[in-house]
């Protein structure tokens, strides 16, 4: 299969820590995670791959990903304090989503 896999890796459990971000002070709690080599461990499936964490390499690994005869996993490291939104916090409803 020539299946593409990107991995947005910041380090964290992302969401976890933005709720505790916003909404607790940030007290963060049990968000900073150990992750596996997944680049190693896609190659142990006979995965290509590759991890970059300057935003100067990512165009020329997306171009190599893409280019890759076969199944390609690219980890990029992001900022650990990078939010994700839209979000809809705790006891609200879909009509009192947040955009930043």
């Amino acid at each position: 299969m020539n299946v593409k896999i990107i991995i947005l890796n910041n380090r964290f459990l992302g969401m976890v820590r933005q709720w505790q971000q916003l909404f607790n002070d940030k007290r963060y709690s049990f968000v900073d995670i150990a992750s596996p080599d997944f680049v190693m461990l896609a190659k142990s499936y006979d995965i290509a791959g590759q991890s970059i964490e300057q935003r100067e390499g990512l165009k020329s690994a997306l171009k190599t990903m893409l280019d890759h005869d076969g199944s390609y996993l690219l980890e990029v490291f992001v900022g650990k304090e990078n939010n994700v939104f839209p979000m809809v916090p705790q006891g609200c409803s879909v009509s009192e989503i947040r955009l930043k």
